[in-house]
């Protein structure tokens, strides 16, 4: 138990012999009694001991000059710290009714008179003492009791709070979880049909009509798998702020227009209503991620409508922004899951055997590429199979005026003679065969040392490099290319797996024209080739 404080006692009389005689008989006990005697002469002087010191009980003279002891009680008892303090009148003479009654209005709690009893000091000033000890060791137990309050306060806050982070941490490995089980599920189905689709070319009695179906699906599916590793990247690049965006200004209309046609030119949208609305507005963007917001966007209205659907798809300016709409009829959202359908891997439906796919995370992407366009994304619905709308609002810029392009020029020696460099033995194959395919003159060298040769040897107009090469890198390639007075205006488009903001500089500093990420897409290369062949060699 904590050590408390002894109890103080103070005797209040002007006359030395009587203070003298009360302070030494009390001081016999003090000892025993656990408690301190201090003494004063004066009404004046108690008030100041009172201002420095809690007493036990006060005993006080009642004749004493000046202020006598009814108005020093009276003083004592006006101030809240020191108005519950006992106090034992000391008179000479006895008191009358009217002086008792008197007394007790000031605060007295026992008269003693002169002379004092010994065995009746001691056991009046032993009551107080002890009431004075049990108080004190009650302040102290309520003080104990209020900083353990507040700690077990305190320690239930963190233990809630460490309840609610792993309650949050579960909940996010349990998503976690089930999109590495979506990813397995993704990947493997594009996967079987591609493995299943080679196999079959290569089975004798095939027909012609076979191959060319068991090609295209090839081809899809591949595509397929290209998209979610995309996608992958994307938002891999969004989240940490490494996609570089190329803005320019453009017509969010023509945008949105364009993409529609592509859904309805591939058949994508043939089950469905597919209505458009779109009133022109400018803003300042990447035609390439303002293209992927609207497929996105259109996908997932695809994905959760059924087929005989209405997709209403609109643009229209208010105020200062741009807005796109994409409005369906489908399965809608749950009130739960509204909030969180911006969220990674947030889907509303995650049985793998659902027949819509996906990885949950094209909402993501969406709401992270407005972001970095300086807008907003929203989603709204009136709950299950009421359908839903995704608004996206852009900053808005002054009409733009386009100048037309110029028309395309072709070289008079007809298509460019293309120089790969590929270490891949498969993919180094199978791109010489697509361009040869597409009438391109093509040499092929498996790394960067046998790349340059073929540079001397074969000149080039365009070289597809590699990065990952054996022996000297791509940007090694490239650097020594620029550096040859016999290599430098060769055309040069980089070919790589890494699409960082990072890796696009690199490249461009090395000396490259164009930067593509794999797969590329045969209608994205074969626009690149031509695009670089229509451009002037550099000075």
């Amino acid at each position: 138990m904590p050590k408390i404080d002894k109890p103080k006692i103070l005797v209040v009389n002007d006359d030395a012999n009587s203070l003298f005689a009360l302070t030494s008989l009390l001081a016999q006990w003090a000892e025993q009694e656990c408690y301190e005697v201090l003494a004063a002469r004066s009404g004046q002087d108690a008030l100041r001991q009172v201002l420095m010191h809690d007493f036990a009980v006060i005993l006080l003279d009642v004749n004493m000059p000046g202020m006598d002891g009814f108005e020093t009680a009276e003083a004592i008892h006006a101030r809240a710290r020191s108005a519950d303090i006992p106090i034992i009148f000391i008179t000479a003479f006895l008191a009358d009714e009217l002086d008792r009654l008197k007394a007790y209005q000031h605060g007295a709690v026992d008269f003693l008179f002169t002379p004092v009893i010994p065995q009746v000091l001691y056991a009046k000033v032993a009551v107080f003492v002890a009431l004075a000890m049990k108080n004190e060791e009650l302040k102290k137990q309520a003080r104990q009791l209020s900083q353990r309050t507040t700690e077990l306060t305190a320690t239930n806050q963190r233990l809630t709070r460490e309840i609610e982070e792993r309650k949050s941490m579960e909940r996010q490995n349990h998503a976690k979880d089930e999109f590495l089980a979506m990813l397995g599920h993704e990947l493997r189905n594009p996967l079987s049909a591609i493995s299943s689709a080679a196999s079959l070319i290569g089975l004798p009695g095939v027909s012609a009509d076979g191959v060319q179906r068991a090609k295209k699906i090839i081809q899809r599916q591949s595509q397929h798998l290209g998209r979610i590793v995309d996608d992958l990247l994307d938002l891999s690049r969004a989240m940490s702020g490494k996609i570089l965006l190329n803005r320019l200004p453009l017509d969010l209309s023509k945008l949105v227009g364009a993409t529609l046609e592509t859904y309805r030119a591939t058949g994508r949208s043939t089950d469905y209503e597919l209505v458009q609305d779109l009133d022109a507005g400018w803003i300042d963007g990447d035609s390439t991620r303002l293209e992927q917001i609207t497929s996105n966007l259109i996908d997932n209205a695809l994905k959760y409508t059924p087929a005989g659907g209405r997709i209403e798809v609109r643009t229209w300016t208010e105020n200062d922004d741009v807005v796109l709409s994409v409005r369906d009829t489908g399965v809608g959202i749950a009130a739960e899951l509204l909030p969180h359908v911006f969220d990674v891997f947030v889907q509303g439906s995650s049985t793998l055997d659902r027949s819509q796919g996906g990885l949950g995370i094209g909402l993501s992407l969406v709401r992270r590429l407005a972001e970095l366009h300086g807008g907003s994304i929203a989603a709204d619905s009136q709950g299950d199979n009421r359908g839903s709308t995704f608004t996206l609002r852009l900053p808005r810029i002054e009409h733009q005026v386009v100048a037309p392009s110029a028309p395309a020029s072709h070289g008079e020696h007809g298509k460019p003679r293309v120089l790969l460099i590929e270490d891949n033995d498969d993919g180094r194959e199978m791109m010489s065969m697509m361009l040869n395919g597409y009438g391109y003159d093509v040499e092929a060298a498996a790394d960067g040392l046998l790349g340059l040769s073929a540079a001397l040897r074969y000149q080039p107009d365009l070289a597809l490099v590699d990065i990952g090469l054996p022996g000297i890198d791509g940007y090694e390639v490239a650097r020594r290319l620029r550096a040859d007075p016999a290599t430098r205006d060769i055309k040069l488009i980089a070919l790589t797996g890494y699409g960082l903001a990072e890796d696009l500089r690199r490249v461009m500093e090395a000396g490259f024209d164009r930067h593509l990420v794999k797969p590329v897409d045969i209608d994205q290369l074969m626009e690149v080739i031509d695009t670089c062949a229509r451009v002037p060699v550099r000075e």
